[in-house]
């Protein structure tokens, strides 16, 4: 079964994470089987579609009713492999093994281990200790993943969960009932396999953790919302986050030129014509010179230009402005989100519906370029 997502629902104005995978449900009417959307969620609740709210247990009865059937029925059947032991495929996917299944599911979405990762733990505690009691307890670890999940546990192609199933057989008992009969050697040789993987497991960490060296540790920052504010009666005398968006006033010189605000030197320089230059660049607002400068003609090669332009713009806004620059610095390692209504979404950002965040981005970069040419930092 393909679990999709991620998705959610609100609940109470709580968010609970969900996702979803394909089902057979059969109507009332009828006895023709339709595809159909099986919701699980964190909190536990089952929805097929947006409809029928239930939990495990009731999936159970719509499973055992033929409500919800798993596969379109057709009247066939799946041939059973000569041998357990010698079969290369998963076990057939029943109602239980599927009501496993969703278990599971629910316990990855709320953060709670699932029966992989109980396996997993109950391996290191018979290596550690490799004990009757302790292999019990691995036993049942084992049969507690979804019967059509277990040779996909381990992750191995080729040996599947062989492994696994060697351990939980007792000595002189035969493997899955027609394989061959568990020995010592056997049974040490599976303990190897578990050793092996831990070391390739711990040496790939190692690796990790030079080759990513310079990632940040601890948690991570929330990130600066920089949100689009209009004030009718003139800017906060006292600096905040607003002044470093691109319509703040503070007048700066790029390239010869002086311009009130970012703005106005964004879509100054997006104009083709030197005459629409000089009219957006002596706008009286930041609002005007974004509506004239949408109204002129642009440079042909504008879309290739506008991201190295912006940066220059801020570098110099924040290179004349040291009390800027401080506010800036001082957001911390956050990142920076632009937001606002007024911006193309190539330059904001737009939460789930998307926005490429240039202008955030940008401000990130500069930030960090002021960090690094700070007084008594390596250059």
């Amino acid at each position: 079964m393909t679990w999709h997502g991620p998705t959610f629902r609100i609940s109470d104005g709580e968010t609970i994470n969900g996702a979803w995978c394909l089902v057979w449900w059969k109507p009332d009417f009828g006895d023709e089987y339709f595809p159909e959307a099986l919701f699980v969620y964190a909190d536990g609740r089952i929805s097929r579609g947006g409809y029928e709210a239930t939990d495990l247990a009731g999936l159970a009865r719509l499973l055992a009713s033929g409500k919800i059937a798993l596969t379109r029925p057709d009247g066939s059947e799946r041939n059973v492999p000569p041998s357990k032991w010698l079969a290369r495929y998963p076990e057939p996917r029943t109602d239980e093994s599927f009501l496993a299944e969703v278990a599971d599911e629910i316990s990855r979405l709320a953060g709670l281990p699932t029966t992989g990762e109980r396996l997993r733990e109950a391996v290191r505690g018979y290596r550690r200790d490799t004990t009757e009691p302790n292999r019990s307890l691995l036993r049942d670890a084992y049969l507690a993943v979804p019967a059509h999940r277990r040779v996909f546990v381990l992750g191995d192609m080729d040996l599947q969960d062989r492994p696994l199933r060697i351990l939980v057989t007792g000595l002189g008992e035969p493997v899955d009932g027609d394989g061959p009969v568990a020995t010592p050697e056997m049974h040490q040789g599976a303990l190897d396999y578990f050793a092996d993987v831990d070391a390739s497991v711990e040496r790939a960490e190692q690796e990790r953790v030079v080759r990513y060296a310079d990632t940040p540790v601890g948690a991570p920052q929330p990130p600066v919302v920089l949100s689009e504010t209009v004030y009718p009666r003139g800017w906060p005398a006292e600096l905040g986050t607003f002044a470093l968006r691109n319509d703040y006033d503070a007048p700066f010189t790029y390239e010869g030129e002086s311009y009130p605000t970012v703005v106005h030197g964004y879509w100054a320089l997006f104009a083709a014509d030197r005459a629409d230059h000089d009219r957006i660049r002596a706008a009286a607002s930041a609002r005007e010179a974004r509506e004239l400068g949408g109204a002129a003609s642009g440079r042909a090669d504008w879309a290739g230009r506008r991201t190295a332009v912006m940066a220059a713009l801020l570098r110099a806004k924040f290179a004349q402005h040291p009390r800027l620059a401080e506010l800036l610095v001082a957001t911390g390692e956050g990142s920076i989100l632009y937001t606002g209504i007024s911006d193309a979404p190539f330059w904001r950002d737009e939460g789930p519906r998307g926005g490429r965040n240039w202008t955030g981005r940008l401000l990130e970069l500069i930030r960090s370029e002021l960090l690094a040419a700070a007084p008594g930092r390596a250059g």
